[in-house]
């Protein structure tokens, strides 16, 4: 497989019985359907993400990607809790692409998140 934002080889690994796909380049990392969700719950699983955030956040400029699965374009989606994470998400086979550093950040909410929560609700 072929990773959606470099094009580098896709190296596929386990951690805890869930397969997941990592670019060997950018270290981007893919999710098949709920498997992002699923590891965010899971203690420790922040150590599958081991790429340089900020050559993730370099790669957010690139945005017209498709799914290395079914070849769909890709979606720019936003965290409602965190909005300043962008991943892609592919709307056909709803797997996940987090660039580097981006499912570490995904995992943490940190309190600081959650005042913004409260803060921005309280707005409205």
């Amino acid at each position: 497989m072929k990773c959606p934002k470099c094009d580098g080889e896709m190296q596929s690994f386990n951690y805890q019985n869930i397969e997941i796909d990592r670019c060997m380049e950018c270290n981007g990392i893919w999710f098949d359907i709920l498997e992002a969700e699923n590891l965010k719950r899971l203690a420790g699983s922040e150590v599958i993400d081991i790429g340089d955030p900020r050559i993730g956040k370099q790669l957010n400029d690139n945005a017209d990607i498709s799914c290395p699965i079914c070849k769909a374009k890709m979606l720019r989606m936003v965290d409602a809790q965190q909005p300043h994470i962008w991943y892609e998400a592919c709307p056909i086979c709803y797997g996940t692409f987090f660039d580097a550093g981006e499912f570490i950040d995904f995992k943490k909410h940190t309190l600081l998140d959650l005042l913004k929560d409260m803060f921005t609700k309280e707005r409205k």
